[in-house]
């Protein structure tokens, strides 16, 4: 289970370095190999590759009804390795389907990872706070 926020930055190759208080979880459980693939909401998934091997599998069985939804996460998804320092490249087809320039933050969401651009995501989390609290039962209670 992955929690927690960090701010990294990707190098000049688009190589990101894992926290190290993820490694062990990921060398150990997935054997160092994960997938990344968009997210809906902009920014990029990283899964654990056995964490990945299930939802593909969940995905592959959807009907045909649901094309889009399988292109749109199998159609990006990208097989990569920690290297020995325990960094991940992130292509550069991901970086830019997902806005994704140097300054980045990593969420720890559960059984998966999320990357985004660090201004991307600030500006979005302010936004959905906004709306959150303005359609909030309280807010209208309080007449705010």
């Amino acid at each position: 289970m992955f929690q927690g926020t960090s701010s990294l930055n990707l190098d000049a190759k688009g190589r990101l370095s894992m926290p190290a208080r993820y490694l062990d979880a990921l060398r150990t459980e997935a054997g160092g190999q994960i997938t990344v693939t968009r997210n809906p909401d902009g920014g990029l998934n990283l899964y654990p590759r056995p964490v990945w091997e299930e939802a593909r599998a969940s995905l592959a069985a959807l009907p045909s009804s649901e094309q889009w939804l399988k292109r749109f996460y199998l159609g990006s998804a990208s097989d990569v390795e920690l290297d020995g320092t325990g960094r991940v490249l992130i292509s550069p087809e991901l970086r830019e389907l997902a806005g994704i320039t140097r300054d980045v933050l990593l969420l720890g969401v559960g059984h998966r990872f999320e990357l985004w651009d660090k201004a991307a995501y600030q500006a979005k989390e302010a936004a959905e706070m906004m709306e959150n609290i303005r359609n909030s039962e309280a807010a209208r209670m309080l007449k705010l």
